[in-house]
C-alpha cells in the first residue's frame, strides 16, 4: 500500500520544480500563479499575485475557468512546502496541461528567503 509521502514522491518525479533562486523569473513568465493551500493559510498570507485554488477543488476549477483550459498556459504552483503542489502538478499533467512547475520548497521557503508576501487589508470601518 503507497503512503502520502510515496504519492508526493512520485509526484514530485513528473513535475518539475523551480528554485526559490529562480521562482520570479519563472513566476513572471507565467500564465497563472496557484496557491492551492487551504483559504485560511491563503488569508493568512500569499505570494503576490497568486490566485487562490485549493487542492482539493483544483481540477474542476480548471475544468470550470475559461481562462485556465488552454493546455499550453504556463502554470506555477506552490503549497506550504511543496507536497501539495507535486500532487497538483501531477494532476494536472494527467489533465494534459503541458507547462506545470512547482516551487520548491512551497511558501516555506519563499519566506524564508525573504521574499515579498501578501496579506489582505481588513476592511477599515471609520
Amino acid at each position: 500500500m503507497k503512503t502520502a509521502s510515496d504519492l508526493v514522491s512520485a509526484a514530485k518525479a513528473r513535475v518539475k520544480e523551480v528554485s526559490i533562486a529562480d521562482a520570479d523569473q519563472a513566476i513572471r513568465d507565467a500564465a497563472v500563479l496557484v496557491d492551492v493551500r487551504e483559504a485560511d493559510e491563503f488569508a493568512a498570507g500569499h505570494l503576490p499575485g497568486a490566485i487562490h485554488i485549493s487542492r482539493g477543488m483544483l481540477e474542476f476549477r480548471f475544468s470550470g475557468m475559461p481562462a485556465l483550459q488552454s493546455r499550453d498556459i504556463a502554470i506555477v504552483l506552490y503549497c506550504k512546502t511543496s507536497g501539495r503542489a507535486a500532487l497538483a502538478g501531477a494532476a494536472l499533467h494527467e489533465m494534459g496541461y503541458l507547462n506545470v512547475l512547482n516551487l520548491a520548497g512551497g511558501f516555506d521557503a519563499w519566506v524564508a528567503a525573504g521574499k515579498p508576501v501578501a496579506k489582505p487589508v481588513p476592511p477599515s470601518y471609520e
